[in-house]
C-alpha cells in the first residue's frame, strides 16, 4: 500500500477501535461478507444461465444432441485458456481449497479466487460440464472473506470465522437455504459452533439469502408439495433407502477417485482435454439428462415427469415400459459421477453438490419404482425421490445434518423431517464402512492436512516442522578431538553437539552429560577423538514430516531434541519444548472462546 493508503487504514483502524468492540465489528463484518457471498452466487448463476441461453438460441433442437459432442470441449477449453493465459495459476476445487487454506495457509486464498472460479465454472457448466456451481461459489465467497480479513489484519481466529461466514453465505444464497448453510459450515468446513461463531454465521447466512431473494426471487429451489406424510409402516423402506444411498455414495467416491487418479497420470493438458471432453460429449449425446447442473431434471423427477430421461434420445420409442424407465434412471445414476469426473479431469471447474443431488433424486425415485413394480408396497415415489437427495448428500459429503437441513430447506419439505433423518443416518453409517473420508476431505486427510473438530489433531496440522527447526547448536567435525569439544562446550549454551562433516552430513551426536568427566582431564584432549564419543540417534525428523509424525517420534523416542535431516543433510534440531510452546500459542491464539 502507498503511504496515503497506509495513513487512511491507520485512521480507520483507530476509528474502529474507538467506536466498536472487536466482537461488534466482527458482527458487522459477517453481514457484509454474507452480502458479498450473495452477490457472488447471483453473478455465477446468471452467468451460467446466460451462456446456456445463448447455446440453446444458437442450436436447433434437432441438432442439440450432436452439438453435445463438441460443446463440453469448447466450454472446458475456454476455462483452461482463462486459467493458463489470464490467471496463470491453478484454480483448485472450491471447498477442498478452502479447507486447505484454513489448515495450512493461515486462512489465506489467492486473490484470483475472487473472480477465477466464477469465470471458469460459467464456461464449464454453461457449455454442458456435468458439475455444479456450489464449490466455485463457496471458493469465491471465501476468497473475498480472506481478502477482507487480510486487509483489516484480523486475528486468525476471526479469519477462519470470516471464511466460514463466506462459505455459509455462499451456500445460503445459491440454495436459498440459510439454516442448512450454517450446518454446512459446521459439518463440512469444520468451524466450531461456539458462542463467538453462532451469531456471525446467522448474520452472514441471513444477509446472503436476502441478497439472493432480492435478485433471484424467493421461490424455493425445488418446489415440492407433500401429499402423503410419513407413515410408520414405511420406516423399513426409508432405512433400506438409506443403505442403498450409502452404497451409491461409496460408488460415487470410488469412481471419482479412480477417474481422478487416471487423469493425474496424463501429463499433457491437451490430451486430458480431448479425452475428458470428448468422452463427456459422448455421454451427453446418449444421455442429455447429464447436461450441466441438472436442476431442471431434478425438478422434473420430483414432479414424476420422466421425459428428461429420453427427450432428444433414441430411447423415446421404448419408454412405454416402466422397467425401461427404471433402467434409464439407473444408467444416469451410475453415469452422473463418471460425467462429473470427466469434466474435472478435462480441466473444467465446478462442484459436486449438484451431481450428488441429481444422483440422489434418481436413486430415491428408482427405489420407490422398483418396490411398487414388485408389488411389495405402494410407496409415494415423489417423497422417496426427495428423501434420496438427503441420503446422497449424507453419504457423499459425509454430512448427514447438511443433507437433512438442506433438503428440508430447499424443498420446503419439513413435514418429512423424520424420514430425512432416518435415511441420512443410515446412508452415513453405510458409506463409513467403505469410505472413511468424504470426497472433499479425502486428499487432505491423506496428506494429513485436514482441519477437523479433533482439537489436538487440528492444532498439530496447523503447525509445520520446518518452522520449528532450531539451528543454534555448535557443530563439530568428525576429525575433532576432545580438546575441540571442550572448547565448543565453553562457548555453547546447548548441551547437545551434532557431528557434521564439510558436506553437511550428520555422523552422530554428543551429549555433554556423557563427556562431563572427560573434559576435566586435559591430558586426554589430544588422545580421544570426537568420533569415538559420538552416537547415532535412532530417530530423525524430515522437514516434510507432518507434526503428527513429529509428535509420535517424540513420544516413541523419549528424547527432548530430535535432529532434522533432509536429503542426508543436517539442518538443525526440533525440541520438545519448542513444539509444546508453539502448540500452546496456537491453541491460545486460535481459540474461539
Amino acid at each position: 500500500m502507498s503511504n496515503k493508503q497506509v495513513s487512511l487504514f491507520v485512521r480507520f483502524h483507530k476509528w474502529r477501535l474507538k467506536n466498536f468492540s472487536e466482537k461488534g465489528f466482527v458482527m458487522i463484518l459477517s453481514a457484509v461478507i454474507g452480502i458479498v457471498a450473495g452477490f457472488a452466487a447471483v453473478i455465477i448463476k446468471n452467468s451460467v444461465h446466460f451462456i446456456q441461453y445463448l447455446v440453446h438460441r444458437l442450436v436447433d433442437d434437432e441438432l442439440q444432441n450432436y452439438i453435445y459432442f463438441i460443446l463440453p470441449v469448447i466450454g472446458i477449453l475456454l476455462a483452461v485458456l482463462v486459467i493458463k493465459y489470464v490467471i496463470k495459476l491453478p484454480v483448485r476445487h472450491g471447498i477442498p481449497n478452502v479447507l486447505h487454506s484454513i489448515s495450512k495457509r493461515r486462512g489465506q486464498l489467492s486473490k484470483h479466487n475472487m473472480f477465477s472460479s466464477i469465470v471458469t465454472s460459467a464456461f464449464t457448466v454453461g457449455c454442458g460440464g456435468s458439475v455444479g456451481l456450489e464449490g466455485p461459489t463457496v471458493a469465491t465467497g471465501a476468497a473475498y472473506g480472506a481478502f477482507i480479513s487480510r486487509f483489516l489484519r484480523l486475528d486468525y481466529k476471526y479469519v477462519t470465522l470470516m471464511l466460514a461466514c463466506a462459505c455459509a453465505g455462499a451456500m445460503a444464497a445459491i440454495f436459498k437455504a440459510p439454516i442448512a448453510a450454517i450446518v454446512f459450515a459446521v459439518e463440512v468446513i469444520m468451524i466450531d459452533l461456539t458462542t463467538l461463531s453462532l451469531v456471525p454465521l446467522l448474520l452472514a447466512s441471513a444477509s446472503a439469502v436476502l441478497t439472493s431473494y432480492f435478485f433471484l426471487g424467493q421461490d424455493v429451489l425445488y418446489p415440492f408439495q407433500v401429499v402423503d406424510t410419513f407413515e410408520l409402516d414405511d420406516l423399513p423402506f426409508y432405512i433400506a433407502l438409506g443403505i442403498v444411498a450409502g452404497l451409491i455414495s461409496a460408488y460415487f467416491a470410488k469412481i471419482y477417485h479412480f477417474i481422478h487418479d487416471k487423469f493425474e497420470k496424463i501429463s499433457s493438458g491437451r490430451m486430458r482435454l480431448l479425452i475428458g471432453g470428448l468422452s463427456l460429449g459422448i455421454l451427453l449425446f446418449f444421455f442429455p439428462a447429464l447436461y450441466g447442473e441438472g436442476y431442471e431434471s431434478i425438478n422434473a423427477c420430483l414432479a414424476g415427469d420422466f421425459n428428461y430421461l429420453h427427450d432428444h434420445t433414441f430411447f423415446g420409442a421404448f419408454t412405454t415400459s416402466q422397467w425401461v424407465i427404471i433402467g434409464l434412471m439407473l444408467a444416469v445414476i451410475l453415469l452422473k459421477v463418471v460425467a462429473a469426473s470427466l469434466t474435472f479431469g478435462a480441466g473444467g471447474v465446478g462442484g459436486i453438490f449438484a451431481p450428488t443431488l441429481f444422483m440422489g433424486v434418481n436413486t430415491g425415485m428408482v427405489f420407490a419404482l422398483v418396490v411398487n413394480q414388485l408389488g411389495i408396497r405402494n410407496l409415494n415415489e415423489n417423497n422417496f425421490a426427495l428423501i434420496g437427495m438427503a441420503g446422497l448428500i449424507a453419504g457423499v459429503l459425509h454430512a448427514p445434518l447438511t443433507g437433512i437441513f438442506l433438503i428440508a430447506d430447499i424443498s420446503g419439505g419439513y413435514q418429512m423431517f423424520v424420514p430425512l433423518m432416518v435415511t441420512a443416518t443410515f446412508s452415513y453409517m453405510t458409506v463409513k464402512v467403505f469410505i472413511p473420508e468424504s470426497v472433499y476431505h479425502f486428499q487432505l486427510s491423506k496428506r494429513k492436512e485436514l482441519f477437523t473438530h479433533h482439537k489436538d489433531i487440528s492444532t498439530l496440522r496447523m503447525m509445520e516442522a520446518k518452522r520449528l527447526i532450531e539451528t543454534d547448536f555448535v557443530t563439530l567435525s568428525p576429525d575433532a578431538n576432545l580438546g575441540d569439544l571442550t572448547k565448543a562446550i565453553s562457548e555453547a549454551h546447548r548441551n547437545l553437539f551434532p557431528v557434521v562433516d564439510e558436506n553437511g552430513k550428520l555422523h552422530g551426536m554428543i551429549k555433554m552429560v556423557d563427556v562431563r568427566k572427560l573434559i576435566f582431564k586435559p591430558e586426554l584432549y589430544d588422545k580421544i577423538m570426537v568420533k569415538d564419543l559420538m552416537y547415532m540417534p535412532e530417530y530423525f525428523i524430515s522437514p516434510e514430516d507432518s507434526m503428527e509424525v513429529v509428535a509420535e517420534k517424540f513420544e516413541s523416542s523419549g528424547r527432548f531434541n530430535l535432529a532434522v535431516i533432509h536429503d542426508g543433510k543436517y539442518l538443525g534440531f526440533i525440541s520438545r519444548a519448542k513444539v509444546f510452546t508453539s502448540y500452546r500459542r496456537i491453541v491460545r491464539h486460535f481459540s474461539h472462546d
